[in-house]
């Protein structure tokens, strides 16, 4: 599998990257996640992408990882939720013993990316959180820094200045970015990662299951309903047909969009990744493909279709 340039960062990354939401959410088995893990570094991945929320995540990749060459894969993680360490969440005061705790967990000296969660542009104006990012930054524990988040929080994290990266919804049902906020972080030479670019395989819901691409994360209501309204609005037609070309269309779409290095999938399933991979071999999707997803969102997006953080 080919390599994107990670925005001006340095990095080259795989165009498919794993999350690891699933693996702690879902309680995987470590021995499929060993699976999981290395049929998709066997086949080109290279984009690894957890949090330290994601229960037991960091620490079932440390496991899956350890013997591997760490200049093989590059490893991302996020900080911000205290998820028992005995600190409130968004201080200072969390973010060095979060990304110490990540570290062990994985297994590893330093990360290639270490991101706040979702944070409020009012806690990134204070300046402490941004301030400890640089100092693990500076003491070699991640090489780069950056932001996960959505919306107008997202847009302040990018024209802050602070962040070589930034991660954030874009999807069929997500296209908010495209014109908030992605014009600026590609000014500014940022990295940026797709998350959720399959929109939780959202216009399933309500269907009986054609395969396990609607397992578990559907579960997560929060983002899957709000979602499978706005697609039912949008009604492309490539939805209504089989499963593996919507979703083929749907993450073409997302790794199509201007400035966008890598997407982030995550699944429980050995053998997903190298399926979803394959999606990728006919290439971005056509001018005339793309063009039309825009413009019927342009078409039927209302006002309050933000970006699901």
């Amino acid at each position: 599998m080919e390599t994107r340039a990670l925005g001006r960062t340095g990095l080259r990354v795989s165009p498919l990257g794993l999350g690891g939401s699933e693996l702690g959410w879902d309680a995987v088995p470590q021995a499929d996640v060993d699976r999981l893990l290395g049929t998709a570094l066997d086949a080109g991945l290279t984009t690894i992408d957890t949090a330290a929320c994601y229960f037991d995540s960091e620490e079932k990749l440390g496991r899956a990882l350890a013997g591997r060459a760490r200049d093989g894969y590059h490893l991302f993680t996020k900080c911000g939720h205290a998820s028992g360490l005995p600190h409130d969440d968004w201080t200072p005061a969390l973010v060095g013993p979060s990304i110490d705790r990540s570290l062990r967990r994985l297994g590893t000296d330093h990360v290639d990316l270490v991101q706040l969660h979702s944070c409020s542009a009012d806690v990134l104006r204070d300046g402490g959180l941004i301030a400890e990012l640089q100092r693990a930054r500076d003491a070699g524990k991640t090489r780069l820094i950056g932001y996960s988040g959505d919306g107008e929080d997202a847009l302040y994290a990018v024209e802050c200045g602070a962040f070589d990266t930034l991660q954030t919804s874009i999807n069929l049902a997500d296209q908010e970015p495209l014109d908030l906020t992605l014009p600026a972080a590609c000014a500014r030479g940022m990295g940026v990662i797709a998350k959720r670019p399959l929109a939780n395989v959202a216009w399933r819901i309500g269907r009986p299951p054609e395969d396990d691409h609607t397992d578990a994360v559907l579960d997560r209501q929060g983002y899957a309903d709000p979602y499978r309204r706005r697609l039912d609005l949008l009604a492309y037609d490539f939805l209504s047909g089989s499963l593996q070309d919507a979703v083929a269309t749907a993450l073409r779409f997302a790794l199509s969009v201007e400035g966008v290095s890598t997407a982030i999938v995550g699944t429980t399933r050995p053998g997903r990744w190298e399926r979803n991979a394959r999606h990728l071999d006919a290439g971005p999707l056509s001018l005339e493909t793309f063009a039309a997803i825009r413009a019927r969102w342009r078409e039927v997006a209302g006002a309050d279709w933000t970006g699901q953080g």
